[in-house]
Parts: structure tokens; sequence; C-alpha cells
């Protein structure tokens, strides 16, 4: 049975970090490409970042692209957010997602698995 637990969300002011991680388990995870969501109250889901499954190449949403930096390690089964210089505008929660992908390339939308997500709330 795929899991995916995502942890490291909480409370944190305007222009402080946060990093996120996802642990994965009962998959084969150097096979998943993974990604990113996010969904604010009141707003649809929206995709964050998405890396390959080899780490090789990663995409990020041009909001928070400079601040944000998705990463993996497929040692730990576990893919990361690193998330700087952190706005109001970033308060949401936080999914990860994990799509099988034969090939090693950037997946945007049509995710298999979630996770049950993280809060991240910045006050101004």
């Amino acid at each position: 049975q795929v899991e995916l637990v995502e942890s490291g969300g909480g409370l944190v002011q305007s222009g402080g970090s946060l990093r996120l991680s996802c642990l994965a388990s009962g998959v084969s995870f150097s096979s998943y490409a993974m990604g990113w969501f996010r969904q604010a109250p009141g707003k649809e889901r929206e995709f964050v970042a998405a890396i390959t499954r080899s780490g090789s190449a990663s995409s990020h949403v041009d909001s928070v692209k400079g601040r944000f930096t998705i990463s993996r390690d497929n040692g730990k089964n576990t893919v990361y957010l690193q998330m700087n210089s952190l706005k109001p505008e970033d308060t949401a929660v936080y999914y990860c997602a994990a799509k099988s992908n034969f090939w090693d390339t950037i997946v945007r939308t049509g995710y298999d698995y979630w996770g049950q997500g993280t809060q991240v709330t910045v006050s101004s």
C-alpha cells in the first residue's frame, strides 16, 4: 500500500524558512516522479514544484522561483521542499504527490498518489 506522509509544516513569520519532508512507503521510490502542491483557503489546489525520478531536473511555479527548492533523496525515499523568504500568501496546506513515470521527466499533472497534507501558516 502506497503511503505518503508530509511533515515540517508550522507557523512562521514573514521572511522565515521551513523545510517540508515527504516520506514515501510502499513504492519503488526511484520509479516515481514527485511533486508538491498547495491549497489555500477558498482556492483550488495549485502546482508548486516537481522533480524527476532521478532528481536530475526540477520545475517550480513562477511565484516561488528563487525562494523554494524541491529536492529528493532516493536512498531515504524522501522528497523535500525548502521554503525560504516565506510570504503570507504562501499560507496553505501543502501536499506531496507521486506518479509512476517510465521516463525521467518532470510531471505537473495526473499524479497517482497524494499525502494528507501539512499546514504552513505565514504571519505578517
